[in-house]
């Protein structure tokens, strides 16, 4: 029998968007998912003339009472951080004890966030066949590249790998993430056995396969890791009512404290007995074997 071994747990608190375009509602966000116990704390950085066309700019928001402008332009620009405040919120990620990190959908916004040299650029399943930015990540960025594979085929997320590998970079920056595209996502869409294909198809040919999660609750996060994936993405919120698409499909942070103190727990039950009679059984089995007469 092959033993699996597993890696403590990394799980990102994906904020995305849910700091609402304010700056005091991102850094006590980060505080919040450090004392969680996350060990990332993720955000989102578009340039949204660049990103969408000019009718999408001007169109108005699909959800309306989730609009933060008159448009879905001035929606997502009322939202954006500019990179002299992602720059702040690095550091103050260093400053608390949280790694940062953040989603780029764009040119302009790789580009940015590839000067501040975070450990690890994140592609959105939205923009993962937009071969463009995967080069410049693979090509000018130094950290982890990681990948979402949401609406994403089979023979799309090979050519993703195949892509990374020409230059040899798959296997040591390349992470893969199993991801249903949805908020929230009913259970029977998550397809958490996606993460074994996952593994059989391109475990040997990437640095990891991880998991992204817009689920409720917390159960289907300890089923993925014990799957193997130990970097566990869930969006997280201070107040899950808040205005905004995410927040529903987010965590609280009751919740996320939860949740990684559960996988942190599982991490030490995922272990084979080191003996066959372990010593916290020897005066169970002293006193309750049974001894035949």
């Amino acid at each position: 029998m092959t033993k699996k071994s597993y890696h403590l747990p990394k799980v990102v608190a994906e904020i995305g968007c849910n700091h609402m375009g304010q700056m005091d509602i991102a850094f006590e966000l980060i505080r919040l998912a450090k004392q969680s116990g996350a060990a990332y704390a993720k955000f989102q950085k578009r340039t949204p003339k660049e990103l969408l066309t000019e009718e999408q700019y001007n169109a108005p928001h699909p959800v309306a009472y989730n609009s933060y402008g008159d448009t879905y332009g001035a929606h997502r620009e009322f939202l954006e951080l500019d990179i002299s405040q992602h720059q702040q919120l690095m550091d103050y990620c260093k400053e608390v004890g949280v790694g940062y990190a953040t989603s780029v959908w764009d040119m302009t916004s790789a580009y940015e966030v590839i000067g501040i040299k975070p450990d690890y650029i994140k592609v959105p399943s939205a923009c993962n066949n937009h071969f463009e930015l995967l080069k410049l990540l693979r090509d000018k960025f130094e950290g982890e590249v990681h990948v979402s594979c949401g609406m994403t085929t089979q023979d799309e997320i090979k050519e993703i790998v195949n892509f990374f590998d020409e230059t040899g970079t798959a296997k040591d920056r390349l992470v893969i993430y199993s991801c249903t595209s949805g908020y929230p996502v009913p259970f029977e869409d998550v397809c958490l056995l996606e993460i074994n294909r996952l593994e059989e198809d391109f475990g040997d040919k990437v640095k990891a396969i991880a998991f992204s999660g817009h689920h409720l609750g917390m159960a289907v996060d300890i089923a993925a890791y014990t799957l193997g994936t130990y970097w566990i993405e869930r969006h997280f919120t201070k107040d899950r009512t808040w205005k905004g698409t995410d927040h529903a499909a987010s965590l609280e942070t009751p919740g996320l404290t939860k949740l990684c103190r559960d996988l942190a727990a599982t991490h030490k039950a995922l272990a084979y007995k080191k003996e066959e009679i372990l010593e916290i059984e020897k005066p169970q089995r002293d006193k309750l074997k049974y001894r035949p007469h």
